[in-house]
């Protein structure tokens, strides 16, 4: 039987944002219900909220959560009603080409649930925000949407990695291939970049060099492992990365921020044959120019990450295990934990530069 439940909606392009009663359909065949615990603020659902994504409003917000499956559909056999899982939005499909070559986590047909939520009042179709609209007390998604991990792990920390810190880590290990004894570069240091700081010193790079023009957040970045800063707002951080790496540049240099003037540096900033990682998104308007001859002699690779490269079922449970060891600090990311009706003040603190995530815990 359907359900009622409170959630955050996004009604139109650049409105506030505010907590509505929507209607959660029973799971059908491949579907299930989640009972969301907590789900973090993500800058993506700021993009959502001001119409960067897609003008499919009314969106129903928030997608880095975990929880308990409460219901599942049809032929549903990988979880069952009362697993504690991490929502992910790479469901993947099994049957594209990437799939079918053995590289799923680069699926080509992620799926979501076919059916739609809707609004109590006007029974008007939500827009779950990548396929998922977890600032909501539950929330229907495809059951490959759901990756079961340890219960012994807080749901605030679990969530993070549906996005934003799966983003960043996978940066690094993943598509980076950082390893023992790389010299890491990583500009912009908020959530994703942050988290592809922590991602470089659990794969055993050496040198970590965080650049940001925020002393604030330089400051955190030491404490997820940078082992140098450089505020880019006062030095150049090409030449500043050069000399931390003996005048050749890093072996990787992942770029979270998303502009054209910041992955220049990033190409510049990497030693001979080095890799440069793109995590950060930019958006639609935005063009790269660089002299094709310094791409061809510089070699190397140029890399773009789609949501850290990872594959769920496999690097969920495995970061969730190492922060249970104590080896990977999943909870230095949770910043705050906040109310439903608290999510347009934490889009104002992400503004502002305050926080890594706030959190919605229910």
């Amino acid at each position: 039987m359907a359900q009622e439940v409170r959630g955050v909606i996004a009604p139109g392009r650049n409105e506030a944002v505010r907590v509505e009663t929507i209607v959660v359909p029973d799971p059908g065949p491949g579907e299930a219900v989640v009972r969301v615990q907590a789900c973090g603020v993500c800058h993506t659902d700021l993009h959502y909220k001001q119409g960067g994504i897609s003008d499919d409003f009314p969106f129903l917000l928030g997608h880095e959560a975990a929880g308990v499956v409460e219901s599942v559909g049809e032929g549903v056999t990988d979880v069952a009603p009362g697993d504690f899982v991490v929502l992910n939005w790479r469901a993947v499909c099994g049957q594209c080409r990437a799939c079918l070559r053995g590289r799923p986590w680069y699926c080509f047909n992620t799926h979501n649930a076919r059916q739609k939520m809707t609004l109590a009042a006007t029974g008007r179709e939500l827009s779950p925000a990548l396929g998922i609209g977890a600032f909501a007390e539950k929330t229907l998604v495809a059951a490959g949407q759901c990756t079961k991990v340890d219960p012994a792990v807080s749901p605030a920390v679990a969530g993070l990695l549906g996005c934003g810190v799966m983003a960043g880590i996978g940066a690094a290990i993943n598509t980076g291939n950082v390893g023992r004894g790389d010299s890491v570069a990583v500009i912009g240091c908020g959530g994703v970049g942050d988290a592809a700081i922590a991602g470089s010193n659990l794969a055993g790079a050496a040198k970590v060099i965080a650049v940001d023009i925020d002393d604030r957040k330089l400051e955190k970045a030491r404490t997820l492992g940078a082992t140098h800063t450089v505020n880019s707002k006062d030095t150049d951080p090409v030449e500043a990365i050069r000399e931390l790496t003996g005048g050749f540049g890093a072996d990787v240099v992942i770029e979270a921020v998303g502009r054209p003037e910041t992955y220049r540096q990033a190409f510049y900033a990497r030693d001979l044959a080095g890799t440069v990682v793109l995590v950060g998104v930019p958006t639609p308007e935005m063009k790269l120019e660089l002299p094709l001859l310094d791409v061809f002699g510089r070699g190397g690779a140029l890399k773009s990450s789609w949501y850290g490269d990872c594959l769920p079922s496999r690097d969920f449970p495995m970061l969730i295990d190492l922060h249970l060891q104590g080896r990977l600090p999943l909870d230095a990311f949770v910043t705050e934990t906040i109310r439903l009706d608290e999510v347009e003040k934490a889009f104002d603190r992400m503004h502002q530069g305050d926080v890594l995530r706030s959190v919605v815990v229910f």
